[in-house]
């Protein structure tokens, strides 16, 4: 038991580790493609007869989202699904006292990485969804210009909105990998941490989010 906390702790400390170092001034992904994609909306607010291209690129945006969303869902009804039976036994032990094993631990992680997977790809819908509408506008209108400020706000919201439910949909990985083998949980979680830190920090040949 003693083993299988540590693996637990560890898994979950290397997970922490590499959401921390994200707010680093050297992982600038995050920062560089906010701002990519909010020069994309200005620049297609002032072309005219770019209406079509910039609902067609938010239309692409927003099912990439929605798919993200109903991926996160499905996996969130499946492991409530399969965590039921521990959770109830944790939580009605005798004596109404909650009893928090490593498995335990570990669903209530993977309940949350999904569960905020999911809020954050359904507010990215929501707000690519508006970013549509605005970016539909004929640019010359009063409407357009009024509300170029919003759209701006909107498609930088809803791609940071979508990296954070993407990535915690992989995060899921490594605690799933320590639910079935203790043991391989840090290595997953290294291994991924690793990947998605590369990827996330922002360099010419592209990165996550």
């Amino acid at each position: 038991m003693n083993a299988d906390w540590t693996w637990v702790w560890l898994t979950l400390a290397v997970l922490a580790l590499y959401e921390a170092l994200l707010v680093l001034p050297r992982s600038r992904a995050l920062a560089r493609h906010a701002g990519l994609r909010e020069e994309w909306f200005r620049v297609v607010s002032v072309h005219k007869g770019s209406e079509v291209l910039a609902v067609q690129t938010l239309r692409n945006s927003l099912m990439s989202a929605t798919m993200l969303a109903s991926t996160a869902a499905l996996a969130l009804m499946g492991t409530v699904s399969l965590a039921a039976p521990s959770l109830h036994e944790g939580f009605d032990a005798a004596g109404g006292q909650a009893t928090l094993g490593p498995r335990l631990v570990l669903e209530l992680v993977l309940l949350a990485l999904l569960f905020v997977s999911l809020v954050s790809s359904m507010m990215a819908v929501r707000f690519y969804n508006h970013a549509g509408f605005i970016g539909g506008m004929p640019v010359d209108s009063e409407a357009r210009v009024r509300w170029t400020g919003a759209g701006v706000r909107y498609v930088r919201r809803a791609g940071v909105l979508y990296g954070v439910g993407l990535r915690q949909l992989v995060l899921v990985v490594p605690v799933v990998a320590t639910l079935l083998l203790p043991a391989s949980g840090p290595v997953a979680a290294v291994v991924v941490a690793v990947v998605l830190y590369s990827l996330d920090r922002f360099n010419d040949t592209g990165a996550l989010s």
